[in-house]
């Protein structure tokens, strides 16, 4: 499987990509630095899931999930924010993310959200 994440911190992108090692994935990670990287990289590479920050430069993680969406790609779109309140985790939903982990977080978080979808 392949995943994008995308942050424009590239340290948390590497942190995204070890703890999903830890949680037992070793997917292909491709990289995205801002959300407007992230939705054409999305659009153009279809990866299998997409790990967006909440808040980037350029367009925001559901901004970039708006964008997708509104451009006819079902790529899955998970979000990851330091923020994480229930009126976020509400608007992640209703655009259709399929889960939001609030920073900071664990490798069993991960495998808890993403287990759920594989299923």
């Amino acid at each position: 499987m392949r995943v994008l994440v995308a942050d424009d911190s590239r340290v948390m992108r590497r942190i995204v990509a070890r703890t999903l090692r830890q949680a037992g994935y070793d997917w292909e990670v491709l990289e995205a630095e801002d959300g407007v990287q992230a939705r054409d990289l999305a659009m153009a590479e279809q990866p299998d899931l997409v790990l967006s920050d909440w808040n980037m430069p350029n367009l925001s993680g559901i901004e970039m999930l708006r964008s997708l969406r509104r451009a006819g790609c079902d790529v899955p779109v998970a979000l990851v924010t330091s923020e994480g309140s229930p009126q976020m985790r509400e608007l992640a939903r209703h655009e259709g993310a399929l889960f939001l982990i609030a920073k900071p977080f664990t490798a069993e978080q991960f495998r808890a959200e993403i287990e759920q979808v594989l299923e």
